[in-house]
């Protein structure tokens, strides 16, 4: 470690060591992520599905490995006894300084937090160690490389059509298109119905992020058109058609459609940011709604996004003062889950005792949501943000949820003072669950939404087979509704993937005896999924069993499961849109089904 004169107005030269080690250490970190980034650039080129998905999902423990990394360097350079307060003090002090020029210095406190939390071996800890609040500003600042943030467009100048070009060929992507002159004509003629593009305003400019967005066998332009005061968001998909040349596969313009693309249920995005910061201003001008602690995870930045939730929950429990009660829907056997009403996320605490039929240990259960985690989610399971040694106001806990916790999680729960700590939860966005949302919509005679739900279930299930991904219990309650009104899975305790499964017909029965029996007569290994069986305790209902015999009967029967399992082993990435397939330019003659409201959804929501 090189040793470098520290500042006179500070007198420990170890505090100095130690915060420029662990800045170094960060700097590896977001060498990495960065390399990663513009790694999944050549893998789109050149169509290399699988690669592109396994380092996606390898970028994901590069956060943690560089913070042991640093953690272990540190120890083996210091003695315990010479990290005392005072120097630990200094330490942040010294790591401010050195944050003054830095390009992501949110981010850089945020390491210096995990770093800290591990070096000094304490549950709770003194806030003048960490960063609580952000201390270097993030606003203004500007890329020193080549690239800029965003690159602007005048279509006013040479026309829409010629900037729209400009914006697809600046990105350099070394694959040929199959034909770009036609591409940019749709997306022309869509952006200029839509946003008015053809009525020239004095200030009309496009806005585009100079880096391309990755996922999965897509990239994605962000931009945003400018007609006079008017601000409109758009992104522009690309893909790889059959032929392995690129199209550019539709305009998306819709507001709600954007969010859902950047929604929490879908897979980290692979973005090259010299100022994530500049991308996520840019992006919260777009989607407007939404968090900036979800836009920095759904970058990839997930710790970023873990500090910020915490600070913005923090700040809620200040301002708010209802309390905290257990969850509606029906109790879960291995997770115990808890809302503030006024919060729209809940917690998931798992219990420490498992009744009947569950065979399963804690362990199991954290590899099930760490799998989760990494795997691509395609717009169908819900992210999860996971910490440790959570501090609540005990006073907010109602009766009800503080005896439940202390009798189902008693190994998970510390009562200190006026505080109850939770050691290890989960937080996931709230959702309605399926089975609450099916019997209102019943129950308000609505035959459209509960279809629309039964519509979505049904497609949520084949998205999770295309990703090889076998929910286990597909029961509606393990399912939730968005308040977009799409279905998600969210109880990971029995998922297994696709291809460990072994889908098997009902055996014929060879007598009276056994056909009769209310026993299963008939051999079950461990890993063996009967699909007709499904019919049994899904459509007990006779809507629900219409509607579904009319849009999923194939999900009955093993000759789809099966089939989906050999195309996963033969290969084969399969295609799932994050976006409507009838917005496609290849879809424009597709007609285009009944879209309910968000205001309608969240109204049936709170009934």
């Amino acid at each position: 470690m090189t040793k470098v004169p520290f500042p006179k107005l500070l007198s420990s030269q170890i505090a100095f060591d130690i915060a420029r080690a662990i800045l170094d250490g960060f700097d590896k970190h977001y060498r990495l992520f960065r390399h990663a980034s513009k790694t999944a650039k050549r893998y789109f080129e050149i169509g290399a599905w699988p690669t592109a998905q396994q380092a996606a999902r390898e970028r994901i423990g590069y956060y943690d490995r560089r913070v042991q990394e640093c953690v272990h360097a540190l120890e083996d350079e210091y003695a315990p006894e010479e990290l005392t307060d005072a120097v630990w003090r200094e330490v942040k002090l010294h790591y401010i300084g050195l944050l003054s020029h830095h390009k992501q210095p949110e981010l850089a406190e945020t390491f210096f937090n995990s770093v800290s939390c591990q070096i000094l071996h304490r549950e709770y800890f003194n806030n003048d160690h960490l960063f609580v609040r952000p201390t270097v500003s993030t606003e203004y600042l500007e890329t020193e490389e080549l690239q800029p943030t965003y690159r602007v467009y005048y279509p006013a100048a040479d026309g829409l059509r010629f900037a729209l070009k400009r914006i697809v060929t600046n990105f350099q992507l070394d694959a040929q298109f199959a034909n770009l002159g036609r591409d940019i004509e749709l997306v022309e003629a869509r952006m200029a119905a839509q946003f008015g593009l053809e009525k020239r305003e004095a200030n009309q400019q496009l806005q585009v992020l100079s880096s391309l967005f990755f996922r999965n066998k897509g990239a994605y332009i962000v931009g945003k058109a400018i007609n006079g005061p008017q601000v409109y968001p758009f992104v522009i998909p690309v893909l790889h058609n059959r032929r392995g040349q690129l199209v550019l596969d539709t305009v998306i313009t819709d507001q709600e459609t954007i969010t859902i693309l950047f929604s929490f249920t879908r897979a980290y995005f692979l973005v090259d940011m010299e100022v994530p910061s500049a991308y996520v201003q840019f992006l919260r001008s777009l989607m407007p709604r939404k968090p900036r602690s979800e836009i920095y995870t759904i970058l990839g930045l997930q710790k970023q996004g873990k500090t910020l939730f915490y600070r913005d929950f923090l700040q809620h429990l200040k301002h708010s003062s209802d309390d905290f009660g257990i969850a509606p829907g029906i109790p879960g056997l291995v997770m115990l889950v808890f809302e503030l009403p006024s919060f729209p996320y809940v917690f998931k605490v798992i219990k420490d005792f498992y009744p009947p039929p569950k065979e399963t240990t804690r362990a199991q259960i954290k590899e099930k949501y760490l799998l989760v985690k990494h795997h691509d989610r395609v717009g169908r399971m819900a992210d999860t943000l996971e910490y440790s040694n959570v501090a609540f106001p005990l006073a907010r806990f109602s009766e009800e949820l503080l005896a439940q916790l202390q009798r189902d999680c008693p190994s998970q729960v510390d009562i200190e003072g006026e505080r109850i700590i939770i050691r290890h939860l989960y937080i996931e966005r709230r959702m309605v669950p399926l089975n609450i949302f099916l019997t209102r919509a019943e129950q308000s005679g609505n035959d459209e939404l509960v279809e629309h739900a039964i519509v979505e279930y049904g497609n949520a299930i084949k998205d999770l087979v295309a990703a090889n991904i076998f929910p286990g219990d597909m029961l509606y309650k393990n399912f939730g509704v968005t308040r977009h009104g799409r279905v998600v899975f969210y109880d990971y305790d029995e998922i297994e993937y696709l291809t460990d499964c072994q889908f098997r017909d009902i055996p014929q029965a060879m007598n009276e005896e056994d056909e009769m029996s209310a026993e299963v007569w008939y051999p079950v290994g461990k890993h063996d999924v009967f699909p007709e069986q499904f019919e049994s305790f899904l459509l007990g209902n006779a809507k629900i069993r219409h509607y579904f015999l009319k849009h999923h009967a194939d999900l009955l029967t093993r000759a789809y499961w099966q089939s989906h399992k050999e195309r996963i082993l033969a290969g084969v990435v399969e295609d799932v849109f994050p976006y409507p397939q009838q917005i496609r330019f290849s879809n424009q003659a597709a007609a285009i089904p009944a879209v309910y409201s968000p205001s309608y959804l969240e109204n049936l929501h709170n009934e």
